[in-house]
């Protein structure tokens, strides 16, 4: 396998590397391009396609939202299968296509006022396919990037991969506040918040365009002229045979997710609701936050390579563990206080953010990497990711304690950092190989790791 590797690396030109990145990321920035003009659109998208008061509706809208997130696991399953078996940039061509299309069609639906319940209801359908479509699309983009980089090198060029992440949803959080300055409430409401899912049309096109133009990856191509294609396995073999990554992975998204959802999607609504502050500066706060974080990516990425993912992880948890009540008080004091204390939150999450797709994929092995990977990922994102805004307020609620989310991000953490205790260190380390076979070796040296 040594050969093989080699020979594959050799292959890859530094153009090739370049737009299996750009293919990979411009996944990324469709999802959460999604994710921003629905989360910054949420007022409109209620008023124009639910019943109810404006409280119910809005309420509406956003559990709607959350059901994306319950077939999320089915799909990584389903397409992480299929991107095992048949290759990784043929899935990707259609979970691409499939999220971007389902981003339009939302801007097509007939208002209540004009279909009644069929307009939710066909939201709701939407959403579904899209969250499907997600559940394989994070997986094998991650897994498509991975494969292609060169292995000392696959922390700085996985970062791009959340650099798209953070630049859809920021284009699409943008266009929205845009859209709204430029038209007005009254037009905003009549038809205006369609025209940033509209624009989700383009952007797929280009990354299909992008990825059919790719060859699969290098790893899948020398797996299947090595003679070692075979089924993927079921669900069942799957936990059976892999589940150590399995648990290491969904340990890790845990912490992960909650501080993502919590800190892109919740975070207006915790700063106009709870904090106080006016809605403009509320949708402000996160975009100025997101800036910092983009420009850090590529160098907490390339720290990877050198240091290591387990010192990255190690230092954001303990930093988010020991800080996020303070900065939380911090962002209480008023509007520079909630940038300064939201910017270093984010900082803090970088080096977990930055390190996602060059950690995961690499905890398994070739024949069952997509959807291992989607799998374990998709199910902790489920049931954590998605539902963290939703505790967040349910807690704040209940206990009448503004600093519960962060309470609840010090708990994920604690999570995330029994997780890491098991995780092997994957930098640098041959995607040939799977880092759980010496199960007695890696145990040796996550003990002396932690000495």
């Amino acid at each position: 396998m040594n050969n093989s590797a080699s020979i594959s690396a050799s292959t890859v030109d530094r153009a090739t590397l370049h737009r299996a990145i750009a293919a990979s990321a411009m996944g990324n920035a469709t999802e959460w391009f999604d994710y921003g003009i629905y989360a910054y659109g949420v007022t409109y998208i209620s008023s124009a396609l639910f019943p109810g008061d404006v409280g119910e509706a809005v309420l509406f809208a956003l559990a709607t939202f959350a059901i994306s997130f319950l077939v999320r696991p089915l799909g990584g399953f389903f397409w992480g299968s299929l991107g095992d078996r048949l290759g990784r940039k043929s899935v990707l061509a259609l979970t691409i296509l499939l999220m971007s299309g389902a981003t339009l069609s939302v801007g097509l639906i007939p208002s209540y006022d004009s279909i009644g319940m069929w307009a939710p209801l066909i939201l709701i359908i939407l959403r579904m396919v899209q969250g499907f479509s997600t559940g394989g699309e994070y997986g094998g983009a991650a897994t498509f990037m991975a494969e292609y980089a060169p292995d000392a090198r696959r922390g700085f060029y996985g970062s791009f991969l959340e650099f798209g992440t953070l630049a859809g949803f920021s284009l699409g959080a943008t266009l929205m506040l845009t859209f709204s300055l430029l038209l007005g409430d009254e037009a905003m409401h009549a038809w205006g918040w369609r025209i940033p899912f509209l624009i989700a049309a383009p952007m797929g096109l280009i990354g299909m365009y992008l990825r059919v133009r790719m060859e699969d990856t290098p790893v899948f191509r020398t797996r299947e002229a090595a003679s070692e294609s075979q089924p993927s396995p079921g669900l069942a073999t799957l936990l059976q045979r892999h589940w150590r990554p399995m648990l290491v992975v969904g340990g890790l998204v845990v912490a992960l997710n909650v501080a993502n959802y919590t800190l892109l999607s919740y975070m207006p609504t915790y700063l106009q609701r709870r904090i106080g502050l006016s809605p403009d500066g509320a949708l402000t706060v996160p975009l100025v936050g997101m800036l910092f974080m983009m420009l850090f990516l590529p160098f907490a990425g390339r720290l990877s390579d050198r240091v290591g993912r387990r010192p990255m992880w190690r230092f954001s948890l303990i930093g988010l563990l020991l800080l996020a009540t303070p900065l939380y008080m911090l962002m209480g004091t008023g509007l520079i206080g909630a940038c300064v204390g939201f910017i270093l939150l984010g900082l803090l999450y970088v080096p977990q953010l930055a390190t996602i797709s060059a950690t995961f994929p690499a905890m398994f092995p070739t024949n069952v990497r997509f959807a291992g990977f989607a799998s374990a990922y998709n199910i902790s994102t489920s049931i954590f990711g998605g539902t963290a805004p939703a505790v967040s307020s349910g807690l704040i609620t209940i206990t009448g304690n503004e600093l519960m989310p962060a309470y609840y991000m010090m708990a994920t953490c604690v999570v995330g950092l029994a997780a890491l205790h098991f995780m092997p260190e994957t930098a640098g380390r041959s995607l040939y190989e799977d880092p759980f076979s010496q199960q007695p070796s890696f145990y040796r040296e996550a003990r002396a790791d932690q000495v």
